[in-house]
Order: structure tokens, then sequence, then C-alpha cells
């Protein structure tokens, strides 16, 4: 067991190497936050699939279909495959031909100074609980391959991760991207072969899974807007995320950006059946573990030979690191660049990088406080999707598609979805919260812009960041 997790910590070494020697090339802050916006097809496919395929995808998804079968998986990785998708059909040519460095940026162009900074306030958390169930996520892996407290390895976890954002930033991911993703996939088809191989009375064991464990829907007694919110909370949630848009407006064109998304939402859905398998018949093959998010790692560590799992773990936590590093990334750049440099106009380029690498230290610490005393990966991933984005994914179609309403529409309608939702949730406690707030932001942006009219200084042309 130690000369496995000693495996690990070299393959992170590896990472870490890798962070540092891109590190030399990184000169202006579009070369830290965006990778030079020089990503092709093959890279942008493979670091846009990464974004959201880390943690919840493997470890979260697993667990939660581990324990509550395929509906468990609704969001990931079918929502958020879709997500992709949708994306690439709907939103990267437009987004990519704003020339933005944040998607805060499209607030300030298309509405005001104001609206920018209230979409930063909302977008942040979001962002930081993301960034969380990645560091949960890689303590968990170190835990489950060593004698590491969870805690302990939430620590080491988080200090790795804030180690790797601060050197190489989305370039260094984006180079680790496609080597790492290809390993990680070939990880999970030989977890899978093996696990064929060595339970002979698998084909026996699927054939008697109960239906209702193989039900996408969730349970027949299930109101249909709850089914609807689990559905709306990866697809409209999700798919303004800064997250993704980074990755999407770091390719080299709009056509890229366009055929990369949708390539990525391909690759993301058909590998991310694996985990979901894992999870349903891993409930049989290992009953009763302690932690159901840990039930990919113990798969992979029973079945795979040492060699392979060392690679398969190593892989893992590079997706992870993948993942994490993105989050960090843009709660990082939303500050730095969307609220800092609005009071400090005339930053130099190196002080505007050194700006947002002290952000992704501060916003490290943050992630690594949720991820100690959060209650799981699976409901950190869906709340981070949840959270305000309501609002912000209905100004972010009305801004892009439309010349309908101003900065007071933009600014009544993410009061409204953010507070519809926070009261939803936590007071009321409605199940599809997130469907109501998101009908509630969409009527009250309409309303008001045909109530209030449009009296907005800026237009729909897109304009350069400044």
């Amino acid at each position: 067991m130690n000369w496995i997790f000693a495996g690990i910590l070299a393959y992170i070494g590896a990472q870490l190497t890798i962070g540092f020697w891109v590190s030399r090339y990184i000169q202006t802050e579009q070369d830290y936050l965006l990778a030079g916006r020089q990503l092709g097809l093959m890279l942008g496919t493979f670091t846009i699939f990464a974004t959201w395929f880390g943690a919840e995808s493997c470890i979260g998804s697993a667990g939660a279909i581990y324990s509550g079968g395929l509906s468990g998986g609704s969001a990931d990785p079918f929502g958020f495959g879709l997500c992709l998708i949708l994306m690439g059909l709907l939103f990267a040519r437009p987004l990519w031909k704003r020339n933005m460095t944040t998607l805060a940026d499209l607030f300030r162009e298309r509405y005001s100074g104001k609206v920018e900074k209230l979409a930063v306030l909302f977008m942040i958390p979001t962002t930081v609980m993301w960034a969380a169930a990645q560091i949960r996520a890689f303590g968990q892996v170190l835990s489950a391959s060593s004698e590491l407290d969870v805690t302990l390895a939430i620590t080491i976890a988080a200090i790795i991760v804030v180690i790797y954002t601060v050197s190489g930033g989305l370039l260094a991911d984006a180079i680790t991207d496609a080597l790492q993703g290809t390993i990680l996939i070939i990880g999970l088809i030989a977890l899978v072969v093996f696990v064929f191989l060595s339970e002979p009375e698998l084909p026996t064991i699927v054939a008697n899974i109960p239906a209702e464990r193989w039900s996408l829907w969730g349970s027949a007694d299930e109101s249909i807007w709850l089914k609807l919110d689990t559905w709306a909370i990866p697809l409209c949630g999700s798919v303004v995320a800064q997250e993704l848009v980074s990755r999407v407006i770091a390719t080299k064109s709009p056509q890229v950006a366009r055929r990369a998304s949708i390539q990525a939402g391909t690759l993301y859905l058909s590998v991310g059946m694996i985990p979901a398998m894992i999870g349903l018949v891993g409930f049989y093959l290992i009953p009763d573990l302690a932690v159901p998010e840990q039930i990919l790692p113990s798969m992979a560590q029973k079945y795979l030979p040492s060699v392979l799992y060392v690679i398969f773990a190593g892989a893992l936590v590079s997706a992870i690191l993948s993942t994490v590093d993105s989050a960090l990334l843009v709660a990082s750049s939303l500050v730095s660049h969307n609220v800092v440099q609005s009071f400090v106009p005339n930053m130099t380029e190196a002080k505007k990088v050194q700006t947002a690498r002290i952000g992704v230290i501060a916003f490290g610490l943050i992630a690594y406080t949720i991820a100690v005393y959060a209650d799981g990966i699976y409901d950190l991933v869906v709340d981070a999707s949840a959270f305000g984005t309501a609002g912000i994914f209905t100004v972010v179609v009305f801004g892009l598609f439309t010349k309908l309403g101003d900065s007071r529409t933009a600014t009544i309608t993410l009061l409204v979805a953010m507070i519809s939702w926070l009261s939803l949730t936590y007071i009321v406690e409605l199940e599809y919260a997130y469907i109501v707030s998101l009908a509630l932001s969409i009527s009250t942006y309409v309303m008001s812009s045909l109530l209030l009219g449009n009296n907005s200084q800026t237009d729909i042309q897109a304009s350069p960041t400044p």
C-alpha cells in the first residue's frame, strides 16, 4: 500500500513539474488565465472535457449511483455531458467573438460596471464550492490509497492544488489534459475489463439489478417538477459557468470553440458511463461501503494490478487537478480582472498575473475549509451549479441574443433569482427551488424590460476587454 501511495505522489510531482515548466512562458494575464487564446481542436476538446470530468464524474457520481441507483447520476454524467454539447451548439461562437477575459466582462459591456460587480459577487460562491468538491475528491483518493485520515488527506490535497494552480495556470492544464485524459479513459476501460474477467457472475448480477436502480428518471412517485429541476441545474446552471466559458474562449477560433465543445460533450457522455456502471455493480461487489464516494478507487484497488492502479489513480488525480485548477483560476480572475483592475486600471501585465496568483491562494484556503466540513462531493457539485445561476443564465442568454433589457433589468433579475432560490431552498425547503427561481428570473427580465424600457449605455455589439 505504501509504495502505491508513493507512486501517486510521484505522479503528482510530475504534474507540479509541468506547472513550473509552463510558468516560464507566462508573460501576460491572458497567458495565465486563457493560455494565450491559442488552443487547437485537440487540446480544446480535452481541456473542455476535463473542465467537468473530474471529481464529480469519477468519484461523486459513482458514489451517488452506488447509493441511489442510476437516477443519482442524472446530473452527472448525463446532465453535464449534454451541457457541453449545448455550449457548442448555442453559446461557444457568440461568447468567443466577444473577446472577453471572463464572463463578467459580458455583464459590463452589455449592461454596466455595477451589474458586472453584482454578477461577480454571485458567481464566486459557485466557483469556490466547485473547487471544494474537487479538493474533497482529491483527499478521498489519497485516503483510499493510504492509511491517511480523510481530513489530513484533504489538507495535503489542498496544498498540492494551490501550488499547482499558482504555477502553471490554464496553459499547464491544456498541455496535460490531453495526455492525462487519455490515460484516465484507458484506465477506466481497463477497470471494466478486469472487473468482468474477475467476476464470472457479473452478467447475472447485472441482470438481477432491480428495475428502479436502472431508472434514470427517479421513482415514479417523484414530482415532474423535481425531475425537471434535476436536469435544469446542470444544463442551465453550468452552461454559463465561468469554468467552462474560460476553456471555450481560450481556443484559437470560434469554429474550434464550437467543434471542441460538441466533441467534448460527446466524449463526456461516453466515458461518463463507466463510473456510472461501476457505481451500479459496485453496490453488489463491495456492499455496505462506509463512504460511498470511495467506490471507484476501492474497485480500482481491488481489481486492478498494482501497477495499473498507480497509473489509474495518478490519472484520476490529474483529472481532479485540472478541474480544481480551473475553478480556482476562475474565482481569482473574477476578483483580479473584474474588481481589482477597475480600481487600479493601469496595472502592468506582471502585476495582473501576480494579483491573480494571490487570489488563487486565498480562494484555495476558502475551498479547503468548505471541503473539510462538506457532507459530500455530489451535493457540493449540485449546490455549486444551482447557487444563483438561474439569474446568471437568464441575463447571459438575453444579453447575448437580444437587445431586450438594460442594467436595471439585469440587476433586478439577478437579485430576484438569488433571493428566490435562497428562500425556496433554505426557508421553504422546496425540492424544485431551482426551476422555480429560473422561471421567476425569466419572467422578471421580460416584465421589467417591458415596464422600464431600454436605457442601457451599451449595446449588443462586442467590444474588446480593456
